[in-house]
């Protein structure tokens, strides 16, 4: 037994342990907020597999996957195991919770630890589906937020950045204090130099999500009208030097060339297709590390309150047009939208109004401060409702066995 009170040590908005007891809440709370499937069709769901099943966006997919499409099949992550010093990542206690909810509710998923980017886990994924799933893949999600990758080919290491392109970056953001109150100040960043841009890209871009459709077609694992769609952001003007129009966003303009590249090709292959998925803000573990996300995304939820749709929201909607339940409707470049309710002019124009005035003495009156802060905890499994945050909790828990 490994029982101990766990409480919210954190640096910013990065927390030390996580909170199992809370990490398993929150994923039932996200399984409830899942509606009904559409229908009952009798028989096995759709085999799915979901890259980077633990967290964010992927984490919705994967629960909404299950709750709402009906799929079984694979998730893959990397997360740190519980030691005896440390808890596990959330992501770890997250995973368990979401395969002990999948075993209850019938639905085999097997869940795999370790790097999504070498060959050895392709490997044992192509394996997985042969052995246990029949051979056969219907849909792929790719959700993969990463600081670096080594090309299994090459064994070349490269690092992603978060650097605006041309010139310094200075920007409002939003900061707590030891105390927990808000301060609002600005930060600059330094613009992308030598060879920052490729090895973003080559990190956060579409040459690995390419490598793992190119290793299960090899395999012959694609399923007749395979589908596969990576998640993406676009984000509002006033964070687009940052993010849409600096490092990162030079990678997710790779993965959206990526996606025209893989559509026309599985079109050919399997009569299949290949999408982005643009998503709308959320606070994450990545968003929350980019300067000026945090103070946007607490002033874009004092604007909608609580028409803000929150990921699993959104992922219910894409999975929803995925499978036919709604038409799979593409913007001219190829991509499901599912940021508009962000990105409406008059969302913008309020957010931006809201930008202009934000300052350390007006920030509590603009933004939804008490969502936020409550939302950067939950990543971490606190602020949790109904969990007893002074009772030891066990924190050895074991990962989901893949063999059962």
């Amino acid at each position: 037994m490994s029982e101990r009170v766990i409480n919210p040590r954190s640096r910013g908005f990065l927390f030390l342990d996580s909170h199992p007891t809370g990490c398993e809440r929150l994923v039932e709370d996200m399984w409830q907020a899942v509606p009904a499937p559409p229908s009952g069709p009798p028989g096995e769901g759709p085999v799915a597999l979901v890259i980077g099943s633990s967290a964010g966006y992927g984490l919705a997919a994967t629960i909404a996957g299950l709750a709402r499409a009906g799929i079984r099949g694979i998730g893959v992550c990397f997360e740190k195991a519980p030691t005896e010093r440390r808890t596990g990542t959330a992501g770890w206690y997250r995973t368990a919770a979401t395969a002990a909810l999948a075993r209850a509710h019938g639905q085999d998923m097997v869940f795999l630890n370790g790097d999504a980017f070498s060959n050895a886990m392709k490997d044992t994924v192509a394996d997985v589906l042969k052995e246990r799933f029949g051979g056969r893949l219907d849909y792929l999600i790719y959700s993969v937020a990463a600081p670096r990758r080594t090309d299994p080919d090459t064994g070349t290491t490269y690092a992603s950045v978060l650097k605006p392109i041309g010139k310094p970056y200075r920007t409002k953001t939003l900061v707590f204090d030891d105390q927990g109150a808000p301060e609002v100040k600005e930060v600059e960043t330094a613009p992308a130099e030598g060879d920052d841009i490729d090895q973003t890209v080559a990190v956060m871009g579409g040459a690995d999500w390419e490598r793992w459709i190119d290793h299960l077609a090899d395999r012959g694992l694609l399923a007749d009208n395979f589908t596969t769609a990576a998640l993406s952001y676009i984000g509002s003007p006033l964070t687009a030097t940052i993010y849409r129009q600096g490092t990162i966003g030079a990678a997710k303009a790779h993965l959206e060339a990526t996606a025209r590249t893989l559509d026309e090709r599985l079109g050919k292959l399997v009569g299949g297709r290949a999408v982005t998925s643009v998503n709308g803000a959320a606070v994450t573990q990545s968003s929350t590390a980019i300067p000026g996300i945090a103070l946007y995304v607490g002033l874009l939820r004092g604007v909608l309150g609580d028409t803000l749709v929150p990921p699993i929201g959104q992922l219910v909607e894409l999975w929803d047009q995925l499978t036919g339940a709604r038409p799979l409707t593409v913007d001219d470049e190829g991509r499901v939208r599912l940021d508009t309710w962000e990105l409406a002019n008059s969302v913008q124009a309020s957010v931006a109004e809201r930008w202009k005035k934000a300052s350390t003495d007006t920030i509590r009156d603009l933004a939804d401060l008490g969502w936020f802060h409550d939302e950067v905890r939950r990543l971490y499994g606190f602020a949790a409702p109904g969990i007893d945050y002074t009772a030891p909790v066990e924190t050895a828990v074991p990962w989901p066995d893949p063999t059962a």
